[in-house]
C-alpha cells in the first residue's frame, strides 16, 4: 500500500481566519483542516488524541478555481440572553463567499512522534482496508460539512506530478496549524508550493497545540 493519500474534493471552501462577512478561501487546505479531516476519516472527537502527527500536503494539477457565491450565513455570538436559540430569521444574511473547485490533494503521514497507543497512521490503514472496524457519524468532508469529498485511497503514479507545500518562513502562502476553538487564536506556517514533485524535511508540518500563556504575576505577588 502506498505511504500517500490521494482524495478529490469537488467543491469546497477554506475560509480565512480574518473573513468576515465576506469569506475569502485559502487557496490550499490549511494543515489543521487535514488533521481533523483525518481524526473524521478514523471516527476520533478527540481534538488532541494524535498531536505530534507530521503531516505534509501536495497539490495536483492547476490551482484550483475560486468561484463566488452568495449564499445565507448566521451571525451570532453565544450569550445567555439567546442560550443557544437563534431564529434564522434575526441572526442570518446573505454574503459572498469564495469556492474552490476540482480540488485534487495527496496527503503523507508521520506518526512517530506520537504519543497514542495506536497511532494515526495506523487507524488511517485500517479505516480504509477495513471500514467496518471503525465507527463514525456523518459524510466525510474537506472544510465545512457540505464540502463532501469524492473518495480517498491510495496515490497512483497516474494520478499526476506531487506540487508539495514547502515550510519557508518568507513564503506567501499563510496556513493555519492550529485553532484554538475557545479564542479563535491560532498559529500559523508559512509556505511556498514546490516545483517538483521531490519530497524533503520541510515538506513536513507537525501538529501540535501552542503552550498556554503563563498569567503575569500581580504587583502585590511580587513585593512578596
Amino acid at each position: 500500500m502506498s505511504d500517500l493519500l490521494y482524495l478529490e474534493c469537488p467543491c469546497t471552501s477554506f475560509p480565512r481566519s480574518f473573513a468576515r462577512d465576506y469569506k475569502e478561501t485559502y487557496l490550499y487546505p490549511p494543515p489543521s483542516t487535514i488533521y481533523g479531516f483525518l481524526l473524521s476519516l478514523v471516527g476520533e472527537e478527540d481534538l488532541t488524541a494524535h498531536l505530534g502527527v507530521k503531516l505534509a500536503i501536495g497539490i495536483i494539477g492547476n490551482i484550483p478555481p475560486i468561484s463566488r457565491i452568495v449564499r445565507k450565513q448566521r451571525h451570532h455570538k453565544f450569550s445567555k440572553t439567546h442560550m443557544g436559540t437563534y431564529p434564522p430569521s434575526q441572526f442570518s444574511k446573505p454574503n459572498f463567499q469564495e469556492l474552490l473547485t476540482d480540488l485534487r490533494v495527496v496527503i503523507k503521514l508521520d506518526s512517530s512522534n506520537e504519543s497514542a497507543t495506536v497511532k494515526l497512521d495506523e487507524r488511517v490503514v485500517i479505516a480504509l482496508s477495513s471500514p467496518e472496524q471503525i465507527t463514525r457519524f456523518g459524510g466525510l468532508s474537506l472544510g465545512e460539512s457540505w464540502s463532501l469529498i469524492n473518495g480517498i485511497r491510495p496515490y497512483r503514479l497516474d494520478d499526476g506530478q506531487i506540487q508539495w507545500l514547502v515550510k519557508d518562513n518568507r513564503g506567501l502562502i499563510g496556513l493555519p496549524i492550529w485553532i484554538d476553538r475557545q479564542t479563535t487564536r491560532g498559529t500559523f506556517q508559512r509556505f511556498t508550493l514546490s516545483n517538483s514533485d521531490e519530497f524533503d524535511e520541510n515538506c513536513w508540518t507537525e501538529i501540535k497545540a501552542p503552550l498556554p500563556a503563563t498569567k503575569a504575576k500581580s504587583g502585590s505577588q511580587k513585593k512578596k
